[in-house]
C-alpha cells in the first residue's frame, strides 16, 4: 500500500490506545508502520536492484522484529525520548505487522517466508492506492477535529475528544471494506474458473482489483497463452470481450535476454510472464525482446517490463528494466 495509508493506520493504532505503552508511542507506531519500506534506499543502485530488494527481507516474518527494533531506535535517537524499550518494541511489532497485512492485500504482494523461500504471497483484493481506503482514513482524521471544533463551541475543550473512538471506527471500517473486497474477489475468480477459453480449460486464474470493487480484471492462463477479460459483477460475464495473448516459442534471443541482470530480477517477481519479440527501429537487423508482467500491463501498455536489444547473432546490446514503456536506445 501507499505510505499515507500505512502512516494513518499507525496513527489510528496509537489513538486506539497502544500509544499509552510508552512515551513517544505515537511516533513509534507511525514509524514502525512504514519501516519495511526502508528498502527504498535500494533505488539508488538502479531499478533492477530496487525490484530485487523491494518487499524483500524487510517485508518478511524474519525481518519484522528487526524492522520493529529499528523503528524504536530511530524514534529514541531522533526524538531523544526515554522509551520503555520492551513495550515500545511490542507496539512497533504491531505497526510492522499492520504494514505486512496491508501489503498482502494488493497485487504486488510480499515474500513473507524469506530467506527460506522466495514465494510471493498476495491476496489481490485492493489496488496499491485505494481511494476508498483514503476516504475511510480521512474520516478517522477529520471526525475528531470536527468533534473538537463543536466541543469548543459548547465549552468542552478536551484535546483527545473522540480520538480513540474514531480511530477504532476507521480501523473497523477498513477491515470491513477489505473483507467485502475479498468476497467480491472470490466471486470474480470463481467466475473466471468456471469457463472454458478458446476451447481450453484454464491452468490457473486470477482477478486483479480496479478502483471499483465490483469490477475486476480477470486473467486466465492457458497452455498456449493468457486470456485477459473484464469481470463486472453487476453486468454478468461476457467472454466475447476477452483479449488473448499467445505465448511465443522460446528463442535464442529470449535466452540471451534472460541471462542479463534486469531480466533475472524481473523473473524473480513476475507472476504472469509474457514475452514479446519485434524488430528494432534501427536498420541493423536487431530485435527488441521484452518480458512483461501481465498483472501490471499489456504489450500495448506495459507496466513492469524488462527490454533488451539483441543483435542478429543473439548478443545483447542493451538491457533495461522499467515501469511503463521501456525502449533501449
Amino acid at each position: 500500500m501507499d505510505n499515507l495509508t500505512h502512516s494513518l493506520v499507525g496513527l489510528f493504532l496509537a489513538r486506539a490506545g497502544f500509544k499509552r505503552a510508552t512515551p513517544g508511542g505515537t511516533a513509534v507506531l507511525v514509524v514502525a508502520a512504514n519501516a519495511p519500506d526502508f528498502d527504498v534506499v535500494s533505488w539508488f543502485w538502479g531499478r533492477p536492484t530496487w525490484l530485487h530488494w523491494h518487499r524483500n527481507i524487510t517485508h518478511s516474518l524474519v525481518g519484522a522484529p528487526v524492522m520493529a527494533l529499528l523503528a524504536v531506535a530511530l524514534v529514541a535517537l531522533v526524538g531523544r525520548q526515554k522509551l520503555r524499550w520492551w513495550q515500545a518494541f511490542l507496539i512497533a511489532l504491531l505497526g510492522v505487522a499492520s504494514h505486512l497485512i496491508l501489503d498482502l492485500t494488493n497485487v504486488y504482494g510480499v515474500r513473507l517466508v524469506l530467506p527460506f523461500s522466495g514465494h510471493w504471497s498476495h491476496w489481490d483484493i485492493t489496488p496499491v492506492v485505494d481511494y476508498v481506503i483514503w476516504a475511510i482514513l480521512l474520516l478517522g482524521v477529520a471526525a475528531p477535529a470536527l468533534s473538537r471544533l463543536v466541543g469548543s463551541e459548547i465549552g468542552d475543550t478536551r484535546r483527545d475528544k473522540g480520538n480513540a473512538g474514531w480511530a477504532i471506527t476507521a480501523l473497523l471500517l477498513l477491515g470491513a471494506y477489505d473483507y467485502t473486497r475479498s468476497v467480491f474477489h472470490e466471486r470474480a475468480t470463481n467466475i473466471m474458473d468456471s469457463h472454458i477459453y478458446n476451447r481450453l480449460a484454464p491452468r490457473r486464474v486470477g482477478a486483479f482489483p480496479t478502483a471499483n470493487p465490483l469490477v475486476w480484471r480477470g486473467m486466465a492462463e492457458l497452455s498456449n497463452g493468457y486470456v485477459d477479460i473484464p469481470v463486472d459483477l453487476r453486468d454478468g460475464f461476457h467472454p466475447g470481450d476477452a483479449l488473448t495473448y499467445y505465448k511465443p516459442p522460446r528463442t535464442a534471443a529470449m535466452q540471451a535476454a534472460m541471462a542479463t541482470y534486469p531480466f533475472q530480477m524481473l523473473l524473480e517477481f513476475v507472476q504472469y510472464p509474457l514475452w514479446v519479440t519485434e524488430p528494432a527501429l534501427d536498420t541493423g537487423g536487431n530485435s527488441r525482446v521484452s518480458l512483461i508482467d501481465l498483472r501490471f500491463g499489456t504489450p500495448t501498455q506495459s507496466g513492469f517490463a524488462a527490454t533488451a536489444l539483441v543483435d542478429r547473432n543473439n548478443r545483447v546490446l542493451e538491457s533495461v528494466f522499467g515501469m511503463g514503456e521501456v525502449r533501449p536506445r
